[in-house]
């Protein structure tokens, strides 16, 4: 059994959302999200795009409703051992053979947690289990019920972490090795995408962002690559991924000579970044770190150009994001804790100029601080 965790931390997971259950008076969790379902039972597939639920009592017991291309997947990568599978036909309701197993472990009349924020459960699915209970039961939204455990690490889950870390050091390599006057972007991504690969890593749950020239303004992805020019800016935002565990980096990266603004857009970047990782300490807030970028890149004169959120939690995702809850935006009450796995980043884009500029790293909150995990620092690169 391909387990990336033994089965005794994946039991002290449970057992602790189990206890949250019951604090809550919840008879049931049904888990929609691919990364709760890793993270409980070591389940590992890419079959959320269809509909698919575990069933997690109050008593512990364990029932996964999925298609039969996945009960193999199921029987190989998890713990779990009572598999339902839902036929594929035209008129399928998969809620209904939902209903069935909450019918069957007596949740008539109770109440049950619901991971409402999740890929595979859109919104005409959550209408067909609606539908099957036909109110035979209470239903309530529990999303951030296993999120908020995900949130601080093992020892187990900080080694995936830290290789994954390693893995995007090694993708930033290539990137800078490859970001050339008359290089594709796409021989970069290749790059970038080999080193991980070349070095035992995963596909990231997020696809790479590049974008040179007017396109470094865009900061996501989308089709249609430039080749690098002279006095050209090339936005990278990127991740290692190791046993689905993500580290991220966000880089700049100029060919020829930098102008005076570049200059000052960078050390801008680089002095809010470092207020972050002071934020970024037991007993504040993910509100305080987007207050220390704020007011940093508010002080150096670009607080018209900055965004309105400057990173977020890291952890076991799958696609379509990496992005993990919560966010670092202003006023997020949710506290810090050691262990906790971070990435912030520091963009700046002015549009009247033409110029893009970011900087970002992922970090491990320490019972006093926090640690960078890149080995590769923030100067500025120009090729």
């Amino acid at each position: 059994m391909p387990l990336h965790f033994s089965e005794q931390e994946l039991a002290e997971r449970r057992e602790n959302v189990i206890a949250e259950l019951n604090s809550r008076g919840l008879a049931a969790l049904l888990l929609f999200r691919q990364e709760s379902m890793y993270y409980l039972t070591g389940y590992d597939t890419t079959g959320y795009s269809q509909f698919q639920c575990l069933y997690l009592g109050s008593d512990g017991r364990l029932v996964l409703l999925t298609r039969s291309a996945d009960l193999r997947q199921a029987r190989l990568t998890s713990v779990i051992e009572d598999i339902r599978i839902w036929v594929d036909s035209a008129d399928s309701n998969p809620g209904e053979d939902l209903w069935q197993i909450l019918e069957e472990q007596g949740c008539q009349g109770s109440s049950v947690g619901v991971e409402l924020e999740a890929w595979c459960l859109t919104g005409a699915r959550w209408e067909y289990v609606k539908a099957a209970a036909k109110g035979r039961c209470e239903f309530e939204d529990c999303s951030e019920l296993v999120s908020q455990f995900r949130l601080v690490k093992s020892d187990a889950e900080l080694a995936y972490v830290r290789r994954a870390a390693a893995l995007a050091d090694d993708a930033l390599a290539a990137a800078q090795r490859l970001a050339r006057p008359g290089a594709p972007e796409q021989e970069v991504l290749a790059g970038m995408h080999s080193a991980v690969f070349q070095g035992g890593g995963d596909y990231a749950a997020s696809r790479y962002i590049i974008g040179s020239g007017e396109n470094a303004l865009m900061v996501r992805n989308f089709t249609g690559y430039r080749i690098l020019e002279a006095n050209d800016q090339l936005q990278l935002e990127f991740g290692g991924a190791y046993r689905h565990y993500h580290s991220c980096l966000m880089r700049t990266i100029l060919t020829g000579q930098p102008g005076r603004q570049q200059l000052a857009m960078h050390a801008a970047c680089r002095e809010a970044l470092e207020a972050c990782k002071e934020a970024a300490r037991p007993g504040g807030t993910f509100g305080d770190i987007f207050s220390a970028h704020a007011d940093a890149l508010d002080r150096s004169g670009f607080g018209e150009h900055r965004l309105n959120a400057c990173g977020y939690s890291l952890g076991a995702l799958y696609p379509p994001t990496w992005m993990d809850w919560p966010m670092i935006y202003r006023d997020n009450p949710v506290k810090i804790q050691p262990n906790m796995v971070i990435f912030m980043h520091m963009i700046l884009l002015d549009w009247d100029r033409r110029l893009a500029m970011s900087l970002g790293d992922t970090v491990l909150v320490t019972p006093d601080g926090c640690e960078t995990l890149t080995r590769m620092g923030t100067d500025l690169v120009v090729n």
